[in-house]
């Protein structure tokens, strides 16, 4: 409201510069961006991401298949081992076994996986995901409330970003034009200087 009510009292100031007006009204369209603009933006981000996440766990629910694997031993690298990989499962970190578990078509598997477990022995449990396609080992699926999460974030973030590249653009235009005011103050002081003082100067 004090940037409109400045802009109407600029209109008809005597006192009022080039400048000064068109500083008013980069305040006023910075003040409208803030709050129309940069939300919107955010908004779009955020709902583009979340459609593309929900796609993607959709995806990945249809093609990974959860199963109980059964261990048999430990592997031969049975080190502890941390899962930071797409090929890896869903847990924190785990050691390497050899276990059986059952694919999505209903046949027996046997193969060397990362069990969720500190000291794995012959007979324990675990859940685990494969890919349907070549039954490895994967990370579950995204869940729907992982995927608003990092989409609320995502939006959130683009809002900032946003607001951020407002804030720099005004503040640099009325960077600039101060220094055209005093630019303009330099040229009238240098053309008044030499007959400042005289005694009837400029009649």
């Amino acid at each position: 409201m004090r940037i409109i009510v400045g802009l109407w009292r600029w209109r008809h100031n005597p006192l009022r510069r080039g400048t000064d007006l068109v500083e008013a009204w980069v305040a006023l369209t910075a003040v409208l961006l803030f709050a129309l603009v940069t939300p919107a933006i955010g908004w779009i981000c955020g709902n583009t991401l979340d459609d593309s996440l929900r796609n993607t766990a959709r995806v990945q629910h249809e093609q990974r298949h959860r199963t109980t694997a059964v261990v048999v031993e430990r592997a031969a690298d049975h080190r502890h081992v941390a899962h930071d990989a797409e090929s890896l499962s869903d847990h924190a970190s785990g050691t390497r076994v050899t276990a059986t578990w059952s694919a999505a078509d209903g046949s027996a598997r046997t193969g060397t996986v990362t069990a969720p477990l500190r000291k794995p022995r012959a007979g324990d449990t675990f859940g685990m995901w494969t890919d349907q396609r070549t039954d490895k080992q994967v990370r579950g699926p995204m869940n729907a409330t992982s995927a608003r999460v990092h989409a609320v974030l995502a939006g959130f973030g683009a809002t900032v970003l946003a607001v951020g590249l407002v804030e720099c653009a005004k503040r640099l235009i009325i960077w600039r034009l101060v220094q055209r005011r005093y630019q303009r103050l330099d040229r009238a002081w240098a053309a008044a200087g030499p007959d400042w003082g005289r005694t009837g100067a400029g009649s």
